[in-house]
């Protein structure tokens, strides 16, 4: 195993996402990435990486466009055999669970694993910063379901599907707590907005989710149908649909990015 040395190893911005695992890391270390690449660091006392919108004056460049994000938004500080978090800009950070740090509040601990980290931006943008910590022997943190030997079956997705899956299950990619899916309506009203030629309408958005669950059903995936959920359906079916498409990995918090590109093709600045 390599060591990392003590600039740290830079990560592209090719990188695959982090919500994927880390392959042979090193013990102890952080790893954060951005769309822009990210670092990676072993564990000093003292240790920082810094991330934020100046991207010559930080380790990690998230919301480089975005004045919204400060220079130097956070820092991750290795103390005490530990990796922390801190606020050092003028927004909050949101944590999983909706947990929000703000400048000037202690620092948060990091959990061994996947950590992500949203950073509002402008007109309702959130840039996503992925954190992994190694556990101390340098293997992922051991998994907890059942089937621990087994890789999770990742579903293929059109393109098309998966922009109307991003948007119907949004709120469980950012991590909110207790999410529900968009409705059909609201999921065709962004995606007119995103897409204004692509003739999108509710009906168009039900024939596509339905035929999703239905593909998954086939493959095995259950409560995807009237007869599995019962009565009243409500959002079960399509709550059931996101989390199984976000548990397989399927769909992963960088898929949000999908948004801001349509919208940034779509303007005309």
């Amino acid at each position: 195993m390599d060591t990392l040395e003590a600039e740290g190893r830079r990560l592209p911005g090719t990188h695959d996402s982090l919500a994927y695992g880390v392959v042979h890391p090193a013990p102890g270390a952080i790893y954060a990435l951005s769309i822009a690449g990210g670092i990676t660091m072993g564990p000093r006392e003292g240790r920082t990486v810094v991330f934020g919108r100046n991207k010559p004056e930080v380790h990690v460049c998230i919301g480089e466009d975005d004045r919204r994000v400060s220079r130097q938004h956070g820092v991750l500080t290795h103390l005490r055999g530990q990796w922390w978090v801190r606020n050092t800009g003028r927004l909050p950070i949101r944590l999983p669970g909706s947990q929000w740090l703000f400048a000037k509040e202690d620092s948060l601990p990091l959990t061994e694993g996947y950590t992500p980290l949203f950073v509002p931006g402008t007109r309702g943008r959130e840039h996503l910063l992925e954190l992994f910590v190694a556990g101390d022997d340098g293997r992922r943190p051991a998994t907890r379901h059942d089937a621990v030997t087994d890789p999770p079956k990742t579903w293929r997705l059109l393109p098309d599907e998966r922009l109307a899956l991003v948007l119907l299950g949004q709120r469980y990619l950012l991590h909110e707590s207790d999410p529900q899916p968009l409705t059909r309506q609201q999921v065709a009203e962004q995606l007119i907005e995103l897409q204004p030629e692509a003739g999108w309408t509710h009906r168009k958005v039900e024939h596509l989710l339905a035929a999703v669950r239905e593909r998954l059903s086939r493959g095995g995936v259950a409560g995807l149908t009237r007869e599995e959920v019962g009565e009243p359906v409500g959002n079960k079916l399509n709550d059931n649909l996101v989390r199984a498409l976000v548990l397989s990995t399927t769909l992963v918090p960088p898929d949000l990015r999908l948004l801001d590109q349509v919208d940034q093709q779509a303007s005309p600045e």
